[in-house]
């Protein structure tokens, strides 16, 4: 399981400045449509990016509430939304906003339900936390899309595979649209918002992703130091000869309490 300490949070929240993570955000205000005065709940907040575009949005007759399991994740949220009356943060995870009944206008949730063992219990805490009309929206990846160009397959493989262990639900947006059905939530839509790179920089989404996915290939054993060394390095030649290239399927689910 990821666990973000103070260098993790840092380094997503490195990854979430990118230029496709802001393209992301502005695709997730539009699919939310927060309204003034509106009572909005981000479950897994992270840096605060999102919370502290929401809540310029919903202004000071409005709020939101941002949880994650991470402190590190929250303190720089906290330094991110200073001075926001409009927004509260909290050390939380799904599970724990059971007494938030019919409370929000509106609920986000991006890249965290892979990490929940029970998806299902977890949609049922945000279809209880909001109002009857309210709505939600959640981004997830299915990682069986990923494409890293690399010169050893064999080896790609490998990190990939390590990778999709690292979380109980790394394919979940095939299945994630019945979840939602059966929990009760209506007006279901789905949008594919793929992320491309075409190369290797420290400022693009893969450059950060193949850090990820090198640190825990290591870590559980799945391969050599020098093997990480050797894939990273070939990403980077590939660039530099123009032959590199990334993608990836994110999805946008959007829904209706009713």
């Amino acid at each position: 399981m990821v666990v973000y300490d103070e260098r993790a949070a840092q380094e997503t929240e490195r990854i979430y400045l990118t230029p496709e993570m802001a393209r992301q955000r502005i695709r997730t205000l539009e699919a939310l449509d927060p309204k003034t005065g509106e009572h909005v709940l981000d479950v897994g907040c992270g840096p605060g990016l999102l919370v502290n575009d929401i809540a310029r949005t919903v202004g000071s007759g409005g709020h939101v509430t941002g949880i994650d399991v991470s402190p590190h994740m929250l303190a720089l949220a906290r330094r991110r939304c200073e001075g926001l009356t409009q927004v509260s943060l909290y050390e939380r995870g799904v599970e724990d906003i059971a007494d938030e009944r019919s409370h929000f206008d509106a609920a986000t949730c991006t890249q965290v339900l892979l990490y929940v063992r029970d998806v299902p219990h977890a949609l049922a805490a945000i279809y209880n936390a909001l109002k009857p009309g309210g709505r939600v929206v959640i981004i997830e990846t299915d990682w069986r899309s990923v494409l890293f160009h690399s010169s050893n397959d064999a080896l790609t493989h490998k990190m990939l595979a390590a990778w999709d262990s690292v979380v109980p639900s790394p394919h979940l947006p095939a299945r994630l649209g019945l979840l939602l059905r059966e929990q009760g939530f209506a007006a279901i839509r789905l949008e594919a918002l793929p992320i491309l790179n075409t190369g290797y920089a420290p400022d693009n989404f893969s450059a950060g992703m193949a850090g990820w996915i090198t640190h825990y290939a290591q870590e559980q054993g799945v391969v050599e130091p020098s093997e990480a060394t050797e894939w990273l390095d070939d990403l980077r030649r590939l660039s530099d000869a123009g032959t590199y290239l990334f993608c990836v399927n994110r999805f946008i689910f959007s829904a209706v309490k009713v």
